[in-house]
């Protein structure tokens, strides 16, 4: 499967919102957005400086414009 299909099926259950256009994404599409594992993602929840993550209920959500600055500033992972 490639990575435009990937991102296509991961459209807002509600809507036809791509990814890159929503505020907030689970770590599953978080995954499909960036290409990074799901382990990646929620080890990097887990820094001290992380300043992306959201929590809405027992749901950990990634502020993506947040997420991509964090991601921006890193020299590896």
């Amino acid at each position: 499967m490639g990575n435009s299909e990937t991102v296509e099926r991961f459209k807002s259950r509600s809507s036809e919102v791509p990814l890159w256009h929503r505020q907030n994404l689970s770590v599953q599409e978080t995954c499909a957005y960036t290409g990074l594992g799901r382990e990646t993602i929620y080890s990097l929840i887990k820094q001290k400086d992380c300043n992306f993550a959201l929590r809405v209920g027992r749901r950990t959500m990634i502020k993506r414009v947040r997420f991509e600055d964090y991601l921006e500033n890193l020299y590896s992972i």
